[in-house]
């Protein structure tokens, strides 16, 4: 449990304060460190960010604009 605790620490800490959900950041830090198991629930599943997925690349032959410069 305290391994846990430690890597969700260190995953708030080092999470950007603007992509953080539910609550400010510094207030998740307290939340993880004095309820440790009710913190580390609680930060994976509302607050932890969003991770944003890029699209894949296109093949060149599949990109339209590609193919009219040829």
């Amino acid at each position: 449990m305290i391994a846990c605790t430690i890597y969700t620490v260190v995953h708030v800490v080092q999470s950007d304060s603007e992509q953080v959900r539910g609550l400010p950041k510094t207030l998740w830090l307290v939340i993880v460190i004095f309820l440790p198991i009710v913190g580390m629930i609680s930060w994976w599943i509302f607050g932890r960010p969003v991770e944003t997925h890029l699209p894949p690349p296109m093949a060149p032959d599949d990109d339209p604009d590609f193919l009219r410069k040829l």
